[in-house]
């Protein structure tokens, strides 16, 4: 058996090699978030799954994930992050490879939710492990930036390459896509990686780890079911508010435990505070983004669907320029400054949507992309100032607190922004004008819905405005929701700026 080095006795080629399999771990996870949309569609034809199946499909698989964050990052604090995150990889191959005997969607939602529990091995994993493989500062701080481009360009090229396979190949090929890349990285892994853990674990708290699986999938369930069903459904709301009990539960038991399977008390340090803040927030921006324009390339422009996921290559490129270019930002300009101006960019890009007014063209839509892509990519000074400013043992700590606001950011961006821009498209689309020429009951409902049930009552009408109509109110609501967006932006940046102290420097060191 070949001897595990640690992270001391890595060469730097060594150390950049091991970050390149760490990010594509990321990727595959990132990937398999959104990859699905596209093959749906084929997978209902083949396994004609019920709507309440479709949805499971989807959503289980960010469901495990979220709900398994803080264990697993617990339990690779003790069993050894290396290990961790191989097995998680190692199951992930395996039930990719499971789907060519999955015959039914009773069993694609079970491998989903296998691969969800698999994500959860590897996402935090692959942050802490960064904080013990990279020990000088600047380094770790570049490799950061790699990370969090990452992180953001993985949602976004998801349906692109899902929507990619599916010209040549079956729904299949979304998941077996996943086998080659584990089978690479176990394999360079092995040799790769050093073992890390935490020398001191806490004893394993069975309650806090029920609590918390409980109280962050009834949170993202809730918030979802929110945004599916609107903003009356009393059971969401129910189930929303005993998971937000359930974690007041949680982080108090953590706060009065000596050794808390969470260390919530990271939160004391304003730092700290502000990188998971400026995290949770951007993801909001990306996620609501990628919602909007997404449904106005398709429904609006009448993109297909793998033409919509090129169109939105500009916002991956602006992560993929400003991701490397941010922890020279901040040792430039100052982290607080650094870090305050992404999340500006992003708030610029959104409000350049606003001030564009009436969308005729995708043309309009590159520039604002381009920066709230660039402002994600200033993330790698978010996680460069919550890994920096966190001790080495408590890096399973902090990576699943920061990969836990990335995944409600995406879940609240979905549920939040969507919901004021589906309220706003209502109110300009004023489908009462439309009664007195037949669009009533059944076909006003769809209308009022969505711009795509606007748009099939005007077929099956032939009222050509009333699609017009629908078009011109998704266009104005996505105006005012980026405006909406683009101002609580700002805010965060102004705040963030306020918490992080002026001497504070990229490696999480304050020199006043």
């Amino acid at each position: 058996m070949l001897k595990v080095k640690d992270a001391a006795s890595l060469t730097k080629r060594q150390r950049w090699a091991a970050l390149a399999m760490l990010a594509g771990s990321l990727l595959i996870v990132m990937m398999d978030m959104t990859i699905l949309i596209m093959a749906l569609p084929e997978m209902v034809a083949e396994l004609s799954p019920t709507s309440s199946q479709q949805l499971w499909i989807v959503d289980v698989y960010s469901l495990v994930l979220a709900g398994l964050l803080i264990p697993m990052s617990a339990l690779a604090d003790r069993w050894g992050r290396k290990r961790t995150l191989l097995t998680g990889f190692a199951i992930f191959g395996v039930v990719s490879l499971l789907v060519l005997v999955a015959t039914s969607p009773g069993a694609v939602i079970a491998l989903r939710a296998v691969l969800g529990a698999a994500g959860a091995m590897i996402m935090p994993t692959t942050l802490s492990m960064i904080r013990s493989i990279f020990q000088d500062p600047a380094e770790r701080a570049r490799a950061l930036a790699v990370w969090s481009v990452v992180l953001s360009v993985g949602g976004i090229i998801g349906p692109l390459v899902g929507g990619s396979l599916l010209e040549f190949f079956s729904w299949h090929s979304a998941f077996l896509i996943n086998v080659p890349f584990v089978a690479v990285a176990v394999g360079f892994g092995i040799f790769l990686l050093p073992e890390a853990r935490n020398p001191d674990p806490p004893r394993w708290d069975l309650p806090a780890t029920v609590l918390s699986m409980a109280g962050m999938v009834g949170l993202v369930w809730g918030i979802k079911e929110i945004a599916k069903k609107g903003w009356v459904d009393p059971t969401a709301w129910g189930v929303t508010a005993a998971a937000v009990l359930i974690m007041t539960v949680f982080v108090r038991r953590c706060l009065n435990r000596p050794d808390p399977l969470l260390d919530v008390r990271l939160f004391r340090s304003k730092p700290f505070t502000a990188g998971t803040v400026a995290g949770l927030t951007a993801s909001i921006a990306m996620a609501g983004v990628l919602l909007l324009i997404a449904q106005w390339l398709q429904n609006i422009a009448g993109f297909k669907p793998i033409v919509a996921g090129l169109a939105m290559m500009p916002m991956a490129l602006g992560s993929l320029v400003m991701g490397p270019l941010a922890p020279r930002l901040a040792v430039r300009f100052g982290t607080r400054n650094a870090l305050a101006g992404g999340l500006a960019l992003t708030g610029v890009g959104l409000l350049w949507v606003f001030a564009a007014g009436e969308l005729h063209s995708y043309w309009q839509l590159i520039g604002p992309l381009t920066l709230v892509g660039g402002g994600v990519g200033s993330l790698a000074i978010a996680s460069a100032i919550i890994m920096g400013s966190t001790p080495q043992e408590k890096a399973g700590n902090a990576a699943a607190i920061e990969e836990a606001m990335y995944d409600f950011g995406n879940v609240l961006g979905i549920a939040v922004l969507g919901s004021i821009a589906s309220a706003l498209y209502r109110i300009h689309l004023d489908i009462q004008d439309f009664a007195s020429r037949g669009i009533t009951g059944q076909l006003a409902t769809q209308a009022d819905e969505s711009v795509v049930g606007a748009q099939n009552a005007a077929r099956e009408t032939g009222l050509v405005d009333l699609a017009d109509t629908a078009a011109q109110a998704f266009g104005s609501a996505l105006s005012q929701t980026s405006l909406i967006g683009g101002i609580v932006m700002v805010g965060t940046a102004l705040l963030v700026r306020a918490l992080v102290p002026k001497g504070f420097d990229i490696a999480g060191h304050n020199s006043k």
